[in-house]
């Protein structure tokens, strides 16, 4: 038994000897697949209609597949458990079929992968859902179990990435000794031509690998040594040229074309052993593309994380289990890298319990190579690159710039919006009727600072009959009415989604009656008394409501940062109308609704007109008669939030000026009392980094000096302005470096994965380019 099967059977039941039926195989994976994708298309109840008494490892992760997918868009924990237990029954069926392949001499033998590699991928898959499902769960023991099943999962892919590897390698000498041979022989018959003397006689080249058996086992095997405790993964010395392949699971995914050669720089080729060039297949045609911007081509982008980036129809992927592993592969260990990359500082002790670290690049890579392939991998790879960018990317603030040399359509940092809307045009290509993709349309019409936009696309869609889905959509609406001042929608939508979902009734009541607030000081600014007076009602109702709902809901056995925010705010609202002897919605200073702005980077996605209501509400605020007495943190607050409009209006001097002028003035401990918004200053000076970034001349080169949308243009700066900029690069390193040490306060973990992703573009930009 090889290690796999070792270290995997630990605490796993006695498995059955009974031998596979390769047919029943191939047709149970592509049934499988094939219901699992309908949910990509919205059609929840024919998903699981068609797996409907399936019993293979195939169905049974089709099945899991659909509850992690209903957990994760609805955050609902009754789902949350029916998902963990359907993965659990994925993942043990998937070790049992792994078992029978390994004991099976006519089990399917891939040119790529070893014996079995599958239903290692299918139990990957489980634990990888079933990870991400645990660190949703209100549960402590589910997320460290779930970190824990992250680990395990990891080490099946980098074996199968290794396999691929190999492989790929292998095929690579064999093309290049075919090349050379060919040189040889043409620069034998010039010789011959200009010669008496007799030709030289080219020796023939070297026999190719059978095209059936592994191609791999037969290019190189391993000299370790097998030892019964090792959790290490090696791939088994065996050679099974004299078993051919059946035939039952053959065919190409698309249509296949020649294999074109790597190129005049033979040497070169060799010393890469690396097939990331347009070696093994071209890009599709514009006719086969239609009207959709392509996708991609074939990239050398990964080459240095040892990755193959082709295209899904290349020669390569000879059977639709080739393209499952590959496609699989690539997204599950996209979405790990993508994961352990943003864990916020405090989570850091995590990272030991996982023991490894993630790869943003790389695991974007990875994602951007699945999203190839017209399967529900494919729909999941880009559903999570979307969530990347429109999500994290559209949160965060400081990232790493995307590389002026890097086409357009090769671009992964940053926010390639060119290659976005590529991607879109296929899924929605491929998924007509799902909200899925009109969500994702309106997010990247967001993002180029469009809100209205947005809003129209989303009103547009309809609604859709999967709840999860309709939950999402409605939410997404909530924050655009929010981040574009329609605030009678945004109260309304935000209502709605308490009819939708559970998991943060607080944060729902709280904005609603935020933004009914702003509506009503809106209208007595205006001169409509009576009409504000009735909205200042429904929102302190709103909002006074909104703590009974706190503690209901509970992330990896913590309480959630918002529902605590939320009691916090609330409460201090109702001592100060107390001590002040005012009523509760003129004790509240900062508008809320413009702190839900800033925690959700709405000032990012708004346009100048927005920007300037946005300073509005802040001004009006502070001619409250009760202004003055609102303590050192409110005032915080008010000057951070207006810090960071001026930043989006391009006005950084300003900017950091009043930051260092009213927040960095004040020691540490003058925000550590009890009831402060203990978040803004640390908040503070993450945004002071922000403004010193997009200081960088490299910055206003690819950006604009106007309000910068979330494309770069392919311009480069000069050496010397480069070298100029390790001045800002600095002052931004400095001040990112405070927020981190800052210590714990209120919402460290949401400000702390900004941070994260700050330190981490700094670093690169700083190894690039040298520091000041």
């Amino acid at each position: 038994m090889s290690v796999f099967g070792k270290w995997l059977s630990r605490g796993k039941a006695t498995v059955s000897h009974e031998r596979l039926d390769l047919q029943a195989e191939a047709q149970n994976m592509d049934l499988a697949l094939r219901a699992a994708e309908k949910i990509m298309n919205d059609d929840i109840v024919g998903a699981e209609e068609a797996l409907k008494g399936g019993d293979s490892a195939f169905h049974k992760l089709s099945k899991g597949t659909l509850g992690f997918m209903k957990s994760t868009l609805g955050f609902e924990q009754e789902v949350m458990k029916e998902a963990t237990q359907l993965l659990a029954e994925a993942e043990n069926s998937a070790y049992t079929y792994y078992y029978k392949a390994q004991h099976d001499t006519s089990a399917f033998q891939s040119n790529i992968y070893d014996k079995g590699a599958e239903f290692l991928l299918c139990q990957a898959e489980a634990q990888i859902m079933s990870a991400v499902v645990g660190v949703l769960n209100e549960s402590l023991t589910e997320s460290l179990k779930g970190f824990y099943k992250m680990r395990k999962a990891y080490m099946i892919l980098e074996s199968l990435m290794a396999q691929e590897q190999k492989y790929m390698q292998a095929r690579a000498v064999q093309s290049l000794q075919g090349s050379h041979m060919a040189s040889k022989e043409s620069l034998t018959s010039l010789h011959s031509a200009h010669s008496n003397t007799n030709p030289i006689i080219v020796e023939p080249p070297v026999q190719s690998q059978p095209a059936k058996p592994s191609g791999l086992r037969n290019a190189m095997t391993s000299n370790r040594t097998e030892s019964p405790d090792s959790d290490e993964f090696v791939e088994a010395d065996e050679n099974h040229s004299q078993h051919p392949v059946t035939q039952k699971y053959e065919g190409h995914l698309g249509k296949s074309g020649p294999r074109q050669d790597f190129g005049d720089d033979l040497d070169q080729k060799l010393q890469r052993l690396d097939v990331n060039s347009n070696l093994l297949g071209t890009s599709p045609t514009p006719s086969e593309m239609g009207s959709r911007p392509p996708l991609s081509r074939t990239t050398t982008g990964g080459s240095k994380f040892g990755l193959i980036e082709i295209e899904a129809d290349d020669q390569v992927f000879k059977n639709s289990l080739d393209v499952f592993i590959h496609s699989g592969t690539n997204l599950m260990f996209g979405i790990i890298s993508l994961m352990i990359s943003v864990i916020p500082p405090t989570f850091a002790k995590v990272l030991a319990v996982i023991g490894f670290r993630g790869n943003r690049e790389k695991g974007m890579r990875m994602l951007w190579q699945a999203s190839r392939f017209s399967n529900v991998n494919g729909g999941m790879a880009a559903l999570v690159l979307f969530g990347w960018y429109n999500g994290l990317i559209g949160f965060c603030d400081i990232y790493s710039d995307p590389d002026p040399s890097v086409p357009l359509m090769d671009q992964v940092e940053g926010y390639p919006s060119d290659r976005l809307k590529g991607l879109l045009a296929e899924m929605r290509n491929r998924y007509p009727d799902s909200h899925l993709w009109m969500i994702e349309e309106a997010r990247m019409a967001a993002a180029g600072r469009d809100i209205d936009r947005a809003l129209e696309l989303l009103g547009r869609a309809g609604k859709s009959d999967m709840k999860q889905l309709q939950a999402l959509q409605v939410f997404e609406k909530s924050l655009n009415a929010q981040n574009s001042h329609h605030y009678e929608l945004c109260a309304e939508s935000f209502l709605e989604c308490v009819e939708l979902n559970a998991w943060s009734q607080a944060l729902y009541y709280f904005v609603a009656g935020a933004a009914l607030l702003q509506r009503s000081r809106d209208l007595a600014a205006e001169g409509n008394a009576a009409e504000a007076q009735k909205l200042a009602t429904l929102a302190e109702e709103h909002i006074k409501k909104a703590p009974s709902f706190v503690g209901k809901k509970k992330m990896m056995g913590r309480q959630l940062p918002f529902d605590l925010f939320v009691q916090r705010k609330v409460n201090k609202w109702t001592a100060n109308s107390a001590a002040w002897g005012c009523s509760f919605l003129d004790a509240v200073g900062v508008p809320p609704i413009e702190e839900s702005i800033f925690l959700w980077n709405g000032y990012k996605k708004m346009n100048e007109s927005q920007l300037q209501k946005s300073l509005q509400n802040l001004e009006r605020a502070e001619q409250s008669p009760h202004w003055d007495k609102q303590g050192i943190d409110a005032q915080t607050v008010a000057t951070l939030l207006r810090a960071t409009i001026y930043r989006n209006l391009r006005q950084h001097k300003k900017a950091q000026a009043i930051l260092e002028e009213n927040v960095f003035v004040h020691d540490k401990s003058a925000f550590s009392a009890p009831g402060m918004d203990t978040w803004a200053a640390p908040a503070s000076y993450y945004e002071h980094a922000v403004n010193s970034w997009q200081q960088r001349n490299e910055y206003i080169v690819r950006f604009g000096t106007s309000l910068a949308g979330p494309s770069a243009n392919q311009q480069s700066a000069s050496n010397a302005e480069i070298v100029a900029d390790r001045v800002h690069v600095a002052s931004a390193r400095k001040h990112v470096e405070t927020a981190k040490n800052w210590g714990s306060y209120e919402l460290d973990a949401r400000i702390g994965m900004k941070i994260t992703a700050a330190l981490g573009a700094i670093g690169k930009w700083e190894a690039r380019n040298g520091v000041a």
